[in-house]
């Protein structure tokens, strides 16, 4: 095996263990409402589950960034041995990270009635939702440090961090979630997201300490500095790339939850399967952030073209394997979800959709990890704006051409569409701007 294999081995494998626990999370919260109450009342659990959560991705993954553009930056200030630079990048996100939690804190009723009242919930689903909101969003703090601290670690080539952070995280929110949603019910799933990302938080501290470049300062330079504006201006187009992400993973949800609880619970569950392989992905886009930042910051261009040419032939390996996990295993894991008989039944007309994932998604996730690396913020913006227009776009050309009158079935199979539509524009726009982008940073 070539070095470069086994450095990308080195940075991708914790990764992929940190996040298979991420799904494991989601799919756990899942599982604990399906089973709890009467078999007719699963759906609505699932649902107050899936929109209470579809209300923090509205929220965190605007703020994807805090992690995206730590990660980058930091790359190529390990590249070009600036050790310092790697200090103040890490408080400067830190810092970004606990005013927008204290922002969400002060705005958080307004935000999430002006969130359910365009969402086509039941009112089962939209009170279950309120009480999984009011519990949980007492963790931002810690939950949006933590998505600049994991950025830092990337970018430090030091992912076993990272995962110890994650494994941390996700463990302690699996063990709480379970014990204390058979305790006290349903909100128990929410408090154990709370203690969780808080115990993940003071555990990434203590790494942090024993990781910190020697070195004095570093947190007047965070909020000052020459290179301030610059920042600023990264984590704008970051952004807006967030928000497109977010406008598209919660249109799902919301659109789903027009057609009724069992759509809404069949379309969060098959949601949670397709990302299930993007966590795999995103390993070898983790290791393609961290070399491609830390050989842009070296301006080895050369090492910059080998390293994206290995990670998406390990990508793509991962993508043809799960193929067959997605044609062998999908029933099996939906009746591990939920023991709701007619949830699993009205799922299986959308399998084939699992089978498209790995080689639609593949390189959209890969190209991301590169993009990120190189720090092109404006292409990772744009590619983000014109996948938007893909899939609200698709779902509108169906909808209209169906009269608006789609049957629950059909919407959801729209739907799935149109979320593959967006993959494939993230691909094509971000290989198309490949070649321009290393030209730009050789210059």
């Amino acid at each position: 095996m070539k070095p470069l294999d086994r450095e990308i081995l080195r940075l991708a494998l914790p990764s992929i263990l940190a996040n298979i626990t991420v799904p494991l999370v989601g799919m756990v919260d899942l599982a604990v409402a399906g089973h709890l109450g009467s078999p007719g009342e699963a759906a609505t659990l699932i649902g107050g589950v899936s929109v209470g959560t579809m209300l923090f991705d509205l929220l965190y993954w605007n703020f994807g960034f805090l992690r995206v553009g730590t990660g980058g930056l930091t790359a190529q200030a390990y590249g070009r041995e600036d050790w310092q630079g790697t200090r103040v990048i890490l408080f400067r996100g830190v810092v970004l990270a606990l005013l927008i939690a204290a922002l969400i804190l002060v705005l958080q009723w307004p935000f999430v009635h002006l969130a359910l009242y365009v969402t086509h919930g039941s009112d089962a689903v939209r009170e279950l939702a309120l009480r999984y909101f009011f519990i949980r969003i007492w963790a931002a703090p810690a939950t949006l440090s933590l998505m600049s601290i994991k950025g830092w670690f990337i970018g430090m080539q030091d992912t076993v961090s990272s995962m110890a952070t994650d494994l941390v995280v996700n463990v302690v929110n699996i063990v709480a979630s379970v014990i204390l949603g058979r305790w006290i019910g349903f909100a128990g799933i929410a408090w154990g997201t709370v203690i969780a990302q808080f115990t993940g938080l003071a555990f990434a501290g203590v790494l942090i300490a024993r990781r910190m470049p020697p070195g004095k300062g570093g947190i007047r330079q965070a909020v000052s500095g020459a290179d301030l504006g610059a920042f600023l201006t990264m984590n704008g187009n970051l952004f807006v790339r967030s928000l497109c992400m977010v406008a598209i993973y919660v249109g799902f949800t919301m659109i789903s939850a027009r057609y009724g609880d069992l759509v809404l619970a069949v379309g969060a569950i098959l949601m949670k399967l397709l990302l299930l392989f993007s966590f795999f992905t995103d390993g070898f886009a983790y290791a393609a952030e961290a070399l491609v930042g830390k050989f842009i910051g070296r301006r080895d261009i050369p090492a910059v073209k080998m390293t994206v040419r290995h990670v998406f032939v390990w990508s793509m390996g991962v993508g043809m394997f799960f193929v067959l996990v997605y044609l062998f295993g999908s029933d099996p894991v939906f009746r591990v979800l939920t023991s709701d008989a007619q949830v699993v039944h009205a799922a299986r007309p959308f399998y084939f959709w699992l089978l498209l994932m790995p080689p639609i998604g593949c390189a959209a996730f890969t190209w991301d990890g590169v993009f990120v690396g190189a720090t092109a913020s404006r292409s990772l913006r744009n590619s983000l704006v014109w996948a938007l227009v893909a899939f609200f776009g698709l779902w509108l050309f169906g909808y209209a051409v169906r009269g608006g009158s789609l049957l629950p079935e059909e919407a959801l199979h729209l739907l799935l569409a149109a979320y593959f539509a967006h993959l494939l524009v993230r691909t094509l726009y971000l290989t198309g701007r490949y070649k321009r982008t290393l030209s730009a940073i050789a210059a």
